[in-house]
């Protein structure tokens, strides 16, 4: 693995190597599932990362492992220079980072109105001892998150009584209510309709140059995270495949990168000619292929591909590739 990019001066999220291993009962016995595998990334303040990748690549597991919800198996998560400590109420660092997951109704308690769960974070151990607020300061802040998602006047009722972009708003409200330093995203509007997501990522958007927050965009849609992030990481099979700005896409070296962007929808015509087409499905993580782990699936793999996973190639700044089938 290379080192860590260098190029942006004290990030607040550094991921060092980071694996995660998980092991699943069969009739062999029990077997490793690597689920992430010795990833290397960084995240400067106030900056929008994307992390896209097929289903079953790896984003949410990685995710959860940035908000301390699950522990690596090896590697290491450092958060504004210090390691990375898992859950808890009395977390040094709760507030700080936060979540917004793909099922707002299932991350919210039907028997709490939505005012008293998102206040729920300005009240515990954690943020009380950094930050202490009172109850009026609290039902003030929680007021004001309200009017800037675009829900004024809606605390007191209950999640069955929000539509679902409705409610995902009120997950956004949660995660902004503590001001904090990063906000991990995994798949928040893939589950609503076109114009919702629109709508809610506006509202991201907004909240983001507002409070300027760096973000953690986890999404199997291309087009999504190049609206709203910077830079991109591709994920393939649990690993890093290729890192570059988001106004690189379509110029991507990768080929898996490449098929992401080409299955985007479009309105040129002729755009699919010469397009990398991906062929079968994505292997399982239980045996996992030798070599560069998408040469079962690349129509330019060589030999080289089966028997050799592929360094790091950096091809400018901020824009590196592992890939044996360059294009010159």
């Amino acid at each position: 693995m290379p080192e860590l990019s260098a190029s942006r001066a004290e990030p607040l999220l550094v991921l060092d190597r980071v694996t995660r291993t998980f092991f699943v009962r069969t009739a062999h016995g029990e077997l490793p599932l690597k689920a992430v595998h010795e990833v290397s990334f960084s995240v400067d303040k106030g900056e929008c990362t994307g992390l896209v990748g097929e289903s079953g690549c790896g984003k949410s597991t990685l995710g959860r492992m940035v908000c301390g919800l699950l522990a690596p198996t090896s590697g290491t998560i450092s958060f504004a220079g210090a390691p990375l400590p898992q859950a808890s109420p009395s977390s040094p660092v709760i507030g700080r980072l936060q979540m917004v997951f793909q099922d707002p109704f299932s991350s919210l308690n039907p028997r709490m109105s939505v005012g008293a769960s998102v206040a729920e974070g300005l009240g515990s151990r954690g943020y009380q001892k950094r930050s202490p607020m009172g109850r009026g300061e609290i039902r003030e802040r929680v007021r004001d998150i309200f009017a800037r998602v675009g829900l004024a006047g809606m605390e007191g009722r209950y999640p069955h009584e929000f539509s679902g972009g409705q409610r995902q708003r009120v997950a956004l409200a949660r995660a902004f209510v503590t001001r904090p330093d990063i906000v991990v995203c995994d798949e928040p509007v893939s589950a609503l309709d076109a114009s919702v997501q629109a709508q809610v990522l506006n509202v991201m958007r907004d909240l983001q140059e507002e409070y300027g927050q760096a973000q953690l965009f986890i999404s199997h849609n291309l087009a999504v995270v190049g609206f709203m992030c910077s830079r991109v990481l591709v994920m393939y099979l649990g690993e890093i495949v290729e890192e570059l700005a988001a106004d690189r896409l379509a110029s991507a070296a990768h080929p898996y990168t490449q098929a992401l962007h080409g299955a985007m929808p479009t309105r040129t015509v002729g755009r699919g000619k010469g397009l990398v087409v991906l062929k079968g499905e994505l292997p399982s993580p239980l045996n996992p292929p030798s070599g560069c782990p998408f040469h079962p699936r690349c129509p330019r793999a060589m030999d080289i591909c089966t028997r050799m996973a592929p360094d790091w190639t950096e091809l400018a700044p901020g824009w590196r590739v592992r890939c044996h089938c360059l294009d010159d």
